[in-house]
């Protein structure tokens, strides 16, 4: 499997029209890839809450899913076209990831579970998503998470037990947290015998410097590739048939201990 990740520049001095036509091109310069992805809510930028609303867009036919379902049959690619703020019929925000085929046919959606923000942000504005999400491709089975996702092993082991071969992951992290990023995205990897396809944005946003340092990462935790800080395209050659092999070979996830009990709470003396 070929895979790229187009680290894409998100800044203020682009609107959000000029970032989808050039992240098009992007992708239909890719042909001959296997699959293509792009970052975290590179249309409205992930820290710039107030340009959610306005934003916002339909799954099935918002102007983001029809440029990247052209781009997609365009380049004759599977395309992970990022994230958008998806607003459904009922008015509620989600931060949502599509996938499309090489036929440009929508194949795929994901509802980031996780919201960030403690008091503001995702956890505010966005609604959570609720459904573990792996499809199959003839690439492997594909599971789907989002940035903060990272954070929360028990997702991925969700995603493993669903038949999940390669974990996609889409961010918009924060540079100053960037080692953090590298360690969990390789630790998701060691700990699901997954590869990981892992896409940042780069450039600065409402303030906000994002890390880069997109990541291709075999099941061994491995690193096939990585970008540096700015708007970068990387592309790594993965043997998906390595996770089969090596969950045959080194079956750790048949010892997980499953329903292990919390200690109760312990008390001081009174």
């Amino acid at each position: 499997m070929r895979a790229t990740l187009v680290q894409l520049s998100v800044s203020d001095t682009e609107s959000a029209a000029q970032r989808r036509t050039r992240a098009a091109g992007l992708v239909r310069g890719r042909a001959g890839d296997d699959i293509v992805v792009l970052p975290e809510l590179w249309t409205t930028g992930a820290w710039d809450y107030d340009a959610w609303q306005e934003g916002a867009e339909p799954v099935e036919d918002g102007p983001t899913a029809r440029i990247m379902s052209d781009a997609a049959r365009s380049a004759g690619v599977w395309l992970h076209a990022g994230t958008i703020v998806e607003r459904d019929d009922s008015g509620a925000l989600y931060n949502t990831a599509l996938v499309f085929d090489r036929a440009g046919a929508l194949r795929g959606t994901y509802r980031k579970i996780h919201r960030y923000g403690f008091d503001t942000g995702e956890a505010v504005f966005m609604a959570a998503g609720r459904d573990v999400v792996a499809m199959p491709t003839e690439l492997g089975e594909l599971g789907l998470a989002i940035c903060y996702d990272l954070r929360f092993p028990e997702l991925f082991r969700a995603l493993v037990d669903a038949g999940t071969e390669v974990l996609v992951v889409p961010s918009a992290w924060p540079a100053h947290r960037r080692e953090q990023w590298r360690i969990l995205v390789r630790a998701r990897a060691v700990e699901e015998q997954a590869v990981v396809l892992a896409c940042c944005a780069a450039g600065t946003h409402a303030g906000m410097r994002q890390a880069g340092g997109s990541l291709v990462v075999d099941p061994w935790g491995e690193v096939l590739a990585e970008a540096g800080d700015d708007e970068e395209v990387i592309t790594a050659d993965v043997d998906v048939s390595e996770v089969r092999t090596l969950r045959a070979d080194l079956p750790v996830l048949g010892d997980r201990i499953l329903g292990i009990a919390a200690p109760a709470a312990r008390h001081a003396p009174a």
